[in-house]
């Protein structure tokens, strides 16, 4: 990816796993068996078979709750 089309974490509306793992600090696995529990929440986003967090929406979800396992 060139240095003009490169989108940093923190600006970008929606998240890969690998990408949200690495933001948030919580494991791959961790956020993979928490979206297949929560996959109905309004930060989940499903693009085909993929899976996207919608960046903000999972940080005020965060912030509300103590624990996500």
């Amino acid at each position: 990816m060139s240095e003009k089309n490169y989108i940093p974490l923190w600006e970008k509306y929606s998240l890969s796993i690998d990408e949200c793992a690495m933001y948030f600090g919580i494991g791959c696995k961790t956020l993979r068996q928490f979206i297949a529990e929560h996959d109905d929440e309004n930060f989940v986003l499903m693009i085909g078979s993929h899976v996207r967090i919608k960046r903000r929406l999972f940080e005020e979800y965060l912030d509300l709750n103590v624990s996500i396992l």
